[in-house]
């Protein structure tokens, strides 16, 4: 629990630096047929209002269920080291009809700066994504892939993200959800105690 936090809040703090150097890069425009058929609103409100409920739930939910936050927290440490990585190899320009978002809050992360570049894949959708596999009961985990589909839709009402980008998303953070799983709970000894975590809140 505690490596994973200092990673990850190591890794929030070095964000901004990062969404620096790829706003000052070149970026290539794709041809996207669906997001052309929409015409760009600002919806912004809602998606942060959905985004910041979703968050407050998790943290509800982790207080008395550890294994929550140590799934979350490393969960979401490879999933930033994704992000990077791919949109690093992924240079993409903003979208036709791009919308900047706006939430005071986020924007402490990324330096208070208009942020356009982040695109392959979805931060926002991939967080959604990974709280939705990380709460356990069944009620919950409804209402935050309700919030996925929800919040995956707005983005491209607002020409946030190219389709790829929310599409790709729920997948590769799938995929890193199950890796975190394995290397968390798969009985060796340097992780029995995490294990024996969740198998209590279970």
């Amino acid at each position: 629990m505690v490596t994973g936090s200092v990673i990850m809040l190591v890794g929030v703090l070095l964000l901004p630096f990062f969404f620096s150097y790829i706003e000052r890069r070149k970026g290539v425009l794709i041809n996207d047929w669906l997001l052309a058929q929409i015409p760009p609103t600002n919806v912004s409100v809602i998606i942060f209002t959905i985004i910041w409920g979703l968050i407050l739930l998790i943290v509800i939910r982790a207080i008395s269920s550890p294994s929550i936050y140590i799934t979350f927290c490393w969960t979401y440490v490879f999933v930033c080291t994704a992000r990077v990585i791919s949109i690093s190899l992924v240079p993409l320009a903003p979208p036709a009809g791009f919308i900047p978002l706006s939430d005071p809050l986020t924007s402490v992360f990324y330096g208070h700066a208009v942020i356009t570049k982040d695109l392959f894949f979805s931060g926002h959708v991939s967080t959604l994504t990974l709280i939705a596999l990380c709460l356990k009961r069944k009620a919950d985990k409804l209402i935050a892939w309700a919030a996925v589909i929800t919040v995956g839709f707005l983005l491209l009402v607002q020409h946030v993200h190219y389709t790829i980008d929310v599409f790709a998303a729920p997948f590769i953070v799938y995929i890193l959800y199950r890796f975190t799983r394995n290397f968390l709970y798969k009985g060796t000894k340097q992780t029995r105690a995490v294990e024996n975590i969740y198998l209590m809140d279970k």
